[in-house]
């Protein structure tokens, strides 16, 4: 799971939802090496320890944002996206932004549903 680079919680219990502050492709302190697709491989990874740390999983995703610093990127994003997520298909959006933190290419922020 990376640390958070600001002053926020990685992730919030309100009722029955946990929102997941936006996660980036960092592992050991670094942005993984790849471009898009790792990078955002890592950061699906990160989201699942942070909802973990709640009891949850990626099957409890009921929306996502994507981040994309490239839209050029929206396919490699959606294969990963494809591979991690399996059959659950939460609600979804895509946006391309002007920058991310530390560089990143990609990010990735969650909200789960749980019982």
């Amino acid at each position: 799971m990376s640390i958070p680079v600001g002053p926020y919680s990685p992730i919030v219990r309100t009722g029955n939802l946990l929102i997941c502050s936006g996660q980036i492709g960092i592992a050991d302190g670094s942005l993984v090496p790849g471009g898009t697709g790792a990078q955002f491989r890592q950061a699906v990874a990160n989201a699942k320890a942070v909802l973990a740390t709640e009891g949850a999983t990626l099957d409890d995703v009921v929306k996502t944002t994507v981040f994309l610093l490239h839209m050029d990127d929206f396919g490699a994003m959606n294969d990963v996206y494809i591979e991690c997520f399996g059959a659950n298909r939460p609600a979804r959006s895509a946006v391309g932004v002007a920058g991310l933190p530390l560089g990143a290419l990609v990010e990735i922020e969650l909200w789960a549903s749980v019982g």
